[in-house]
Protein backbone atom coordinates (compact mmCIF):
# COMPACT_ATOMS: atom_id res chain seq x y z
CA UNK A 1 0.00 0.00 0.00
CA UNK A 2 1.57 3.27 -1.08
CA UNK A 3 -0.98 5.58 0.47
CA UNK A 4 -0.78 4.69 4.19
CA UNK A 5 -1.77 8.04 5.69
CA UNK A 6 -5.29 7.06 6.64
CA UNK A 7 -4.23 4.05 8.78
CA UNK A 8 -1.43 6.22 10.19
CA UNK A 9 -3.98 8.80 11.36
CA UNK A 10 -5.91 6.07 13.16
CA UNK A 11 -2.75 4.56 14.62
CA UNK A 12 -1.62 7.90 16.04
CA UNK A 13 -5.08 8.51 17.53
CA UNK A 14 -5.21 5.06 19.13
CA UNK A 15 -1.66 5.36 20.52
CA UNK A 16 -2.60 8.66 22.15
CA UNK A 17 -5.30 6.93 24.21
CA UNK A 18 -3.77 6.15 27.64
CA UNK A 19 -4.30 2.78 29.25
CA UNK A 20 -7.13 3.09 31.73
CA UNK A 21 -7.28 0.86 34.83
CA UNK A 22 -10.63 0.56 36.64
CA UNK A 23 -10.73 1.96 40.16
CA UNK A 24 -12.80 0.70 43.10
CA UNK A 25 -16.32 2.10 42.96
CA UNK A 26 -17.04 5.01 45.30
CA UNK A 27 -20.79 4.79 45.96
CA UNK A 28 -20.95 8.37 47.22
CA UNK A 29 -19.39 9.71 44.01
CA UNK A 30 -21.48 7.35 41.89
CA UNK A 31 -24.75 8.63 43.37
CA UNK A 32 -23.62 12.25 43.07
CA UNK A 33 -22.56 11.75 39.43
CA UNK A 34 -25.87 10.07 38.56
CA UNK A 35 -27.80 12.94 40.13
CA UNK A 36 -25.74 15.63 38.38
CA UNK A 37 -25.99 13.81 35.05
CA UNK A 38 -29.73 14.34 35.29
CA UNK A 39 -29.34 17.99 36.20
CA UNK A 40 -31.08 17.53 39.55
CA UNK A 41 -30.48 19.46 42.74
CA UNK A 42 -30.24 17.57 46.04
CA UNK A 43 -33.82 18.58 46.79
CA UNK A 44 -35.10 17.35 43.43
CA UNK A 45 -33.26 14.02 43.66
CA UNK A 46 -34.32 13.46 47.25
CA UNK A 47 -37.96 14.12 46.37
CA UNK A 48 -37.71 11.81 43.35
CA UNK A 49 -36.32 9.02 45.54
CA UNK A 50 -38.59 9.64 48.51
CA UNK A 51 -35.66 10.35 50.83
CA UNK A 52 -34.89 13.24 53.14
CA UNK A 53 -32.51 15.81 51.64
CA UNK A 54 -30.19 15.38 54.63
CA UNK A 55 -30.06 11.61 54.07
CA UNK A 56 -29.14 11.97 50.40
CA UNK A 57 -26.54 14.61 51.28
CA UNK A 58 -24.92 12.25 53.80
CA UNK A 59 -24.88 9.41 51.25
CA UNK A 60 -23.23 11.64 48.62
CA UNK A 61 -20.62 12.81 51.12
CA UNK A 62 -19.82 9.31 52.35
CA UNK A 63 -21.08 10.12 55.84
CA UNK A 64 -23.47 7.19 55.99
CA UNK A 65 -23.97 3.77 54.42
CA UNK A 66 -27.48 3.57 52.97
CA UNK A 67 -29.77 0.72 54.00
CA UNK A 68 -31.04 -1.64 51.31
CA UNK A 69 -34.41 0.11 51.48
CA UNK A 70 -32.69 3.46 50.82
CA UNK A 71 -30.75 1.90 47.94
CA UNK A 72 -33.99 0.66 46.39
CA UNK A 73 -35.54 4.10 46.69
CA UNK A 74 -32.44 5.71 45.18
CA UNK A 75 -32.43 3.30 42.23
CA UNK A 76 -36.14 3.80 41.58
CA UNK A 77 -35.77 7.56 41.80
CA UNK A 78 -32.87 7.48 39.31
CA UNK A 79 -34.79 5.02 37.06
CA UNK A 80 -32.06 2.38 37.26
CA UNK A 81 -31.68 -1.00 38.96
CA UNK A 82 -29.95 -1.45 42.31
CA UNK A 83 -27.00 -3.32 40.70
CA UNK A 84 -26.46 -0.34 38.39
CA UNK A 85 -25.76 1.80 41.44
CA UNK A 86 -22.68 -0.35 41.96
CA UNK A 87 -21.72 -0.63 38.29
CA UNK A 88 -19.19 2.01 37.32
CA UNK A 89 -19.29 3.62 33.86
CA UNK A 90 -17.39 1.70 31.20
CA UNK A 91 -13.61 2.03 31.36
CA UNK A 92 -12.39 5.47 30.42
CA UNK A 93 -15.88 6.93 30.01
CA UNK A 94 -16.02 10.68 30.53
CA UNK A 95 -19.34 12.52 30.58
CA UNK A 96 -20.15 16.10 29.75
CA UNK A 97 -17.44 16.57 27.13
CA UNK A 98 -17.81 18.60 23.97
CA UNK A 99 -15.57 19.86 21.19
CA UNK A 100 -16.50 22.41 18.55
CA UNK A 101 -14.53 22.63 15.30
CA UNK A 102 -15.35 25.65 13.16
CA UNK A 103 -15.20 25.26 9.40
CA UNK A 104 -11.62 25.11 8.18
CA UNK A 105 -10.15 24.92 11.68
CA UNK A 106 -9.57 21.17 11.80
CA UNK A 107 -6.05 19.74 11.69
CA UNK A 108 -5.04 19.03 8.10
CA UNK A 109 -3.57 15.73 6.91
CA UNK A 110 -2.81 15.67 3.19
CA UNK A 111 -2.02 12.56 1.11
CA UNK A 112 -1.83 11.89 -2.61
CA UNK A 113 -5.41 10.63 -2.67
CA UNK A 114 -7.19 12.43 0.18
CA UNK A 115 -7.08 15.74 2.04
CA UNK A 116 -8.28 15.07 5.59
CA UNK A 117 -9.45 17.69 8.08
CA UNK A 118 -9.50 16.07 11.52
CA UNK A 119 -12.42 17.19 13.69
CA UNK A 120 -12.77 17.30 17.50
CA UNK A 121 -8.98 17.24 17.74
CA UNK A 122 -8.64 18.49 21.36
CA UNK A 123 -10.66 15.57 22.76
CA UNK A 124 -8.57 12.66 24.05
CA UNK A 125 -9.68 9.05 24.52
CA UNK A 126 -12.32 9.42 21.82
CA UNK A 127 -14.45 6.44 20.83
CA UNK A 128 -14.76 7.78 17.28
CA UNK A 129 -12.50 9.67 14.92
CA UNK A 130 -14.50 12.15 12.80
CA UNK A 131 -12.94 13.89 9.83
CA UNK A 132 -13.92 15.72 6.68
CA UNK A 133 -12.12 14.59 3.54
CA UNK A 134 -11.63 15.98 0.06
CA UNK A 135 -11.35 13.08 -2.37
CA UNK A 136 -8.53 13.79 -4.81
CA UNK A 137 -8.15 10.30 -6.31
CA UNK A 138 -9.82 9.62 -9.65
CA UNK A 139 -8.90 5.95 -10.12
CA UNK A 140 -8.45 2.85 -7.96
CA UNK A 141 -4.89 2.45 -9.24
CA UNK A 142 -3.78 5.66 -7.51
CA UNK A 143 -3.88 3.83 -4.17
CA UNK A 144 -1.47 1.05 -5.05
CA UNK A 145 -3.58 -1.37 -2.98
CA UNK A 146 -6.38 -1.55 -0.46
CA UNK A 147 -6.67 0.64 2.62
CA UNK A 148 -7.41 -1.53 5.67
CA UNK A 149 -7.57 -0.82 9.41
CA UNK A 150 -9.38 -1.97 12.55
CA UNK A 151 -12.84 -0.75 13.42
CA UNK A 152 -16.01 0.22 11.60
CA UNK A 153 -16.49 3.25 9.40
CA UNK A 154 -19.35 5.54 8.40
CA UNK A 155 -19.13 7.69 5.28
CA UNK A 156 -21.51 10.50 4.28
CA UNK A 157 -21.19 12.36 0.97
CA UNK A 158 -21.24 16.14 1.45
CA UNK A 159 -20.56 17.35 -2.11
CA UNK A 160 -19.93 15.81 -5.50
CA UNK A 161 -20.12 12.12 -6.37
CA UNK A 162 -17.88 9.24 -5.35
CA UNK A 163 -17.32 5.55 -6.02
CA UNK A 164 -16.78 3.35 -2.97
CA UNK A 165 -14.68 0.25 -3.61
CA UNK A 166 -14.79 -2.54 -1.02
CA UNK A 167 -13.01 -5.86 -1.04
CA UNK A 168 -16.09 -8.08 -0.85
CA UNK A 169 -18.73 -6.02 -2.65
CA UNK A 170 -19.23 -4.51 -6.08
CA UNK A 171 -18.28 -0.81 -6.38
CA UNK A 172 -21.04 1.57 -5.29
CA UNK A 173 -21.65 5.05 -6.72
CA UNK A 174 -22.81 7.61 -4.16
CA UNK A 175 -23.96 11.21 -4.46
CA UNK A 176 -24.60 14.07 -2.05
CA UNK A 177 -26.70 12.85 0.88
CA UNK A 178 -25.85 9.18 0.35
CA UNK A 179 -24.01 7.24 3.04
CA UNK A 180 -22.33 3.90 3.72
CA UNK A 181 -21.41 1.97 6.87
CA UNK A 182 -18.87 -0.84 6.57
CA UNK A 183 -16.30 -2.99 8.30
CA UNK A 184 -13.01 -1.14 7.78
CA UNK A 185 -10.90 -4.29 8.15
CA UNK A 186 -11.96 -5.23 4.63
CA UNK A 187 -10.08 -3.42 1.89
CA UNK A 188 -11.72 -0.14 0.89
CA UNK A 189 -10.92 2.90 -1.26
CA UNK A 190 -12.90 5.93 -2.38
CA UNK A 191 -12.47 7.93 -5.58
CA UNK A 192 -14.20 11.06 -6.85
CA UNK A 193 -16.33 10.66 -9.97
CA UNK A 194 -17.40 14.31 -10.21
CA UNK A 195 -15.55 17.04 -12.09
CA UNK A 196 -14.63 18.75 -8.84
CA UNK A 197 -13.11 16.93 -5.89
CA UNK A 198 -15.90 15.37 -3.83
CA UNK A 199 -16.03 15.94 -0.06
CA UNK A 200 -17.21 13.41 2.50
CA UNK A 201 -17.65 13.15 6.25
CA UNK A 202 -15.95 10.05 7.65
CA UNK A 203 -16.41 8.68 11.18
CA UNK A 204 -14.18 5.79 12.22
CA UNK A 205 -14.53 3.78 15.43
CA UNK A 206 -11.44 3.64 17.63
CA UNK A 207 -12.33 0.68 19.87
Amino acid sequence: MTDSQQPKILRIERESMPEHRPEPLDLASRVRDLRKARGWTLEQAAKQAGLARSTLSKIENGQMSPTFDALKKLAEGLAISVPQLFTPPSSGQITGRMAVTKSGEGAAQITTTYEHELLAGPLTRKKMLPYRARIRARSFEEFGGWVRHDGEEFLYVLTGTIRLFTEYYAPVDLKRGDSAYYDASQGHNVISTSQEDATVLWVTSLD
